[in-house]
């Protein structure tokens, strides 16, 4: 009876001595918790009080943002008529550069990723000698800074005719995004290559395979990784700054710039930020919409 007294001591310190070391990591992860939750808290306060203020102080006259320039409320009398009127009479006319950006974005994102997702797919499912090198040089290429390819590029699209044109800003990007490629490619990996097999064992070309298995498949990713590539067509500035200098074809951020050189003398900053407003709309817009999708293309990305 005392040895089975004693096991039966023993068995239930060791279930307490378990329970008190549960205890104390959920007590410990719970700290955790709370300090990265605190932390992210704050990055995200810090990060949106600049837009609040740049949203508050767009609705101010000239007049009422001198003399409060760091308030974070919203102005007694709004002036709505900075968004409806006078933001679309400046000059040069700001809806132009928004049209051209449009235009430059949706043109480029439309057929480069198209492009990539091919590239993505004979990467990810076919076989053809110096696959891996191909793709390792196309990964190498993303270390290479634009400061440094700068001036070569510059010197080629002058030579060839391309400057003061949209074309050194549609046509790179219509032969596809290295980054895109590599997400895709990650992605597409993950898609059983029965299917692709089963297709080709019936007569199917690889380029039907694409249309009709590859392509639906792979819409989420190829959706969230498009979206990310607007997001970072429409707030190029320093390319379009580079290649263009007529005023009927610069792009909505170049457009900005100019603009604050011009009214800035004017101390008129509330349309300013009026028209910078705006011009971060399209992209908080479409994150919003479709922050699901981006996050989770980019989590499953990471997985495969």
């Amino acid at each position: 009876m005392s040895e089975l007294t004693m096991n039966a001591n023993t068995n239930i310190i060791g279930q307490d001595r378990r329970v008190q070391k549960m205890r104390s990591n959920k007590t410990q992860s719970t700290i955790w918790n709370f300090w990265i939750y605190t932390f992210l808290i704050l990055g995200a306060v810090v990060m949106i009080i600049p837009l609040i203020w740049m949203f508050f102080s767009s609705l101010k006259s000239p007049g009422q943002f001198l003399t409060t320039q760091l308030s974070l409320k919203m102005p007694e009398n709004p002036h709505w008529e900075n968004y409806f009127r006078r933001v679309w009479q400046m000059e040069p006319a700001l809806q132009r550069g928004v049209l051209n950006s449009l235009i430059i974005s949706f043109s480029t994102i439309i057929v480069g990723t198209f492009v990539s997702s091919l590239a993505a797919f004979s990467y990810a499912k076919l076989r053809f000698p110096g696959k891996q090198k191909l793709f390792l040089a196309e990964l190498a290429t993303m270390m290479i800074p634009f400061a440094i390819i700068m001036i070569p590029q510059f010197i080629i699209y002058a030579r060839i005719g391309w400057l003061n044109t949209w074309c050194p800003l549609i046509i790179p990007g219509m032969l596809g995004n290295v980054s895109m490629i590599f997400f895709l490619r990650q992605y597409m990996s993950g898609i059983p290559t029965s299917l692709i097999e089963s297709a080709r064992i019936d007569g199917a070309g690889y380029f039907f395979i694409f249309i009709k298995i590859i392509f639906p498949n792979a819409k989420p990713a190829i959706a969230a990784q498009a979206i990310l590539w607007f997001m970072g067509a429409w707030n190029d500035y320093f390319a379009p700054s580079i290649y263009l200098n007529n005023p009927n074809k610069l792009t909505v951020q170049v457009m900005i710039s100019q603009l604050n050189a011009m009214y800035a003398i004017q101390t008129d900053y509330p349309l300013l930020l009026t028209a910078s407003v705006l011009a971060l709309l399209p992209c908080l817009i479409m994150f919003m919409v479709f922050q699901k999708q981006i996050i989770a293309s980019v989590a499953m990305t990471g997985l495969k």
